[in-house]
């Protein structure tokens, strides 16, 4: 069983930076494609950004390609969601997840393929 935990949410102008973590305990997430999704009111989750368990293939939504970086510090257990240039848009409670995989493939990115998800962390862009 993994518990994941998000942090790192708030209110930020267009154009600004977040960075968002995601600590796992129970067991570590050597294993385990994490990802991250976020959900606005009204729609469905999305995905986001997802990292193979080595790190080595990550994989991003294209609305987020080249603003957002995902990364692992597999020493503290935690996965990172860097958010650059911030859009109105980009607004919306984001999710970590996870699901066990030792595959070094491309991740999922159906919410329905992950078995661990955090409680949410809101971001708030402004225009």
């Amino acid at each position: 069983q993994v518990q994941l935990v998000e942090s790192g949410g708030g209110l930020v102008q267009a154009g600004g930076s977040l960075r968002l973590s995601c600590a796992a305990s129970g067991r570590t997430f050597v294993g385990h494609v994490m990802a991250w999704f976020r959900q606005a009111p009204g729609n469905e989750r999305e995905f986001v950004a997802a990292v193979s368990w080595r790190g080595t293939i990550s994989y991003y939504a294209d609305s987020v390609k080249g603003r957002f970086t995902i990364s692992t510090d597999n020493a503290k257990n935690t996965v990172y969601l860097q958010l650059s240039s911030l859009k109105p848009e980009d607004t919306a409670v984001y999710y970590c997840a996870a699901y066990r995989s030792y595959s070094e493939v491309l991740p999922k990115r159906s919410p329905a393929e992950y078995d661990y998800w955090g409680q949410g962390t809101q971001v708030t862009v402004s225009s």
